[in-house]
Parts: C-alpha cells; structure tokens; sequence
C-alpha cells in the first residue's frame, strides 16, 4: 500500500482524472503566463491563494482555477467559486467525451488561440483622438482569452436549454480548433482587425 501511496504522490491530476505532465504550451512567449506545471498543477481548481496581492502573481494561478473564476461573474454567481468548480468538473468531461483528448491540453490551446495579439489603444491630445495599434502583451493576452471564454460561455447558455458545462465545453473545443464558432475568436478577429486597419 505504500507503495501505491508514492506513486500516486508524483502524479498531479486534475480532479484526480486529467494528467498534467503532458500538456504542452506550444506557443513560447504564453509559457510563462499559463500555469499547469509545477505549482500550477493542482488536483482541484480552488487553492484559495492571495493572487491579488502583487502585480504579475495571478500569472501563477492555475489557468484551470483562472477559468474557473472567471465563470463567478454577473452578481448572482458571485463568490460561488464550489458551483464554479463544479462546473469546470463537468466541461472537462464533456471536452473529454466529443474530442477524446485530454481536455486539460483542449483548455490550454483555447486559451492560447483566444487572446488578440494586437489592439488599438486611444492616442488623444487637444480633442483629436485616433487609434493606434500596438502589441499586446503575453499576460495580457491569456487575460483577455481567460475573459473572453468564460463570456461566451455565459452568454451561450443565458437563457438557453443548453448548460454552462455544455456551453463552455464548447466554446473551448472550437476556441482550441481556432474555429470562428467561438465567441473569444470572433471577438479576437474583431480586434486584430481594428488594430490592422490603425496601424
């Protein structure tokens, strides 16, 4: 039984299920940003850390719990982070049963093809403003993408037969195919596209 007991320690899964040792962030500069290795590899999406108390400590957030948190939105879901893991419990099935995959992987990839790469930002001076196109940043971007799902899968099942679970399992399955059925990608293409006509 001992035995059994260390092998089980080495093994991080995510509610005891989805490995985490083989989901790979492809994209280098997001590879800081998204959390699934090392500390970010948890069993649960709820470790009640103090991500808010300094500037860059959310990049170290589990991106699952990220998500997770992102989905306590609009005040009557606020704070109920259980029902918001519970959730991301059920999409990671669903994910798992239309694509096969390892739906950790599925989630990592949506969140990577979700942010815009580029954004236009106002630049005024005396009352003339005009856009101006400028990169976004690798922390931004995963912010944005986090976001962004997390309203498209809000929106999907508002007022809809369709479950949030099934509404987000979705939205990432599409957002990792970078398929225009997602809502985070339409709104990307949105983006980019402003941000390349204020070049």
């Amino acid at each position: 039984a001992q035995a059994k007991m260390v092998e089980t320690e080495t093994e991080i899964k995510m509610f005891g299920k989805w490995s985490l040792d083989d989901v790979e962030v492809s994209d280098i500069a997001l590879k800081d940003f998204i959390a699934v290795s090392g500390r970010g590899a948890t069993f649960i999406p709820h470790t009640a850390g103090r991500y808010q108390v300094k500037r860059f400590r959310k990049a170290t957030c589990p991106i699952v719990e990220r998500l997770t948190n992102a989905l306590m939105r609009k005040g009557r879901n606020a704070g109920k982070k259980l029902m918001a893991a519970r959730i991301m419990k059920h999409t990671l099935e669903i994910i798992h049963i239309l694509t096969d995959q390892n739906p950790m992987q599925v989630l990592v990839d949506a969140v990577q093809n979700s942010g815009p790469r580029e954004d236009s930002t106002r630049v005024g001076s005396a009352g003339v403003v005009r856009r101006q196109a400028v990169d976004v940043s690798p922390f931004r971007r995963v912010n944005e993408a986090v976001y962004l799902l997390a309203i498209g899968a809000r929106e999907a099942s508002f007022r809809n037969i369709k479950t949030i679970a099934e509404c987000l399992a979705d939205e990432l399955i599409n957002a990792a195919r970078g398929s225009s059925n997602s809502f985070a990608i339409k709104k990307k293409d949105i983006v980019e596209r402003v941000a390349k006509a204020n070049r």
